[in-house]
């Protein structure tokens, strides 16, 4: 991978989170005294497979981390249905455990509704938001909701058909990442992608039907920055325009890129991050501030 000439190698373990479960994360230091960035990964891939090829741009300005969500890749186990609620808690949790007050939390498609749960749920741990290639809802035409009904009747009928049980989410989740015609980066995102169940990214892509922040994105009172691929298929970039203009001050970067930015043009979403993270930064209030205003 490209980031490993740059003399620095991104450490990956496994991490107990007390009371929910065993997943693995990727981290890299960063600079002393840098601020942190949790990194969230989207539908049916894994932290390695979202993150990996920017981790190490980003470590040259941020301490940054970043796990398998549940039931992806090497996650805390999905329970029966996956719920973003529960990625959101568990990210919360993790933070817990890694000794991190406060960061920045840095979504991507669905991990960017993650994050917007995480605002919701545990906003005291926030410095800021990320949001990349998402929205506050994605149903929203008759096509949409036709293609929601048909990813609930295949959730529900996973279970009891043994057959595809045993499927990963290469099927659905390389048609989310548009084509990849470097052959080798190719075969690397297969194998992540089978890391990761049918049946659970079949949930996950429910859990983000339904999923919709609109009756109270815009009460988001923490530094935010929107990262818009121009040309995403999946989530059209008028939603996640939309979306950055109903919070109050968020920054649009746009990037020329598809909804697979982050493996078909990791250089490309590494200068947005790295843009947005830092603008992000500076106009978070510092800890000190925050302990003088309580």
């Amino acid at each position: 991978m490209e980031e490993l000439s740059a003399g620095i190698t991104p450490l990956t373990r496994l991490v107990e989170v007390p009371g929910r479960g065993i997943t693995r994360i990727w981290e890299c230091a960063g600079p002393r005294g840098a601020g942190t960035l949790m990194l969230i990964h989207g539908v049916g891939c894994t932290a390695e497979l979202n993150w990996r090829r920017v981790l190490v741009p980003l470590s040259r300005h941020f301490h940054v981390i970043a796990a398998d969500l549940r039931g992806h890749g090497d996650g805390i186990r999905a329970n029966s249905r996956f719920r973003l609620e529960d990625c959101a808690d568990d990210v919360a949790a993790l933070a817990g455990t890694l000794g991190l007050d406060r960061f920045i939390a840095v979504g991507y498609s669905m991990g960017g509704m993650v994050a917007q749960l995480l605002y919701q749920r545990h906003a005291s741990l926030l410095s800021g938001l990320v949001l990349c290639a998402t929205a506050d809802s994605v149903v929203g035409s008759p096509a949409e909701r036709l293609a929601a009904l048909a990813v609930w009747a295949a959730a529900a009928a996973i279970p009891w058909n043994p057959l595809l049980q045993p499927l990963s989410a290469e099927i659905l989740s390389l048609s989310l990442l548009g084509p990849i015609h470097d052959r080798e980066t190719a075969s690397w995102a297969c194998a992540q992608l089978r890391q990761t169940r049918l049946a659970t990214t079949l949930s996950a892509i429910q859990a983000v039907c339904e999923f919709t922040s609109r009756d109270w994105i815009s009460q988001v009172d923490v530094p935010t920055a929107v990262i818009v691929p121009a040309q995403d298929r999946i989530v059209s970039a008028s939603r996640q325009l939309k979306l950055a203009r109903a919070i109050p001050g968020a920054s649009i970067h746009m990037v020329s890129a598809d909804h697979g930015v982050c493996v078909n043009a990791p250089s490309k979403l590494a200068r947005a991050l790295i843009d947005a993270c830092t603008l992000v930064e500076r106009r978070a209030p510092c800890d000190r501030d925050l302990a003088s205003s309580a």
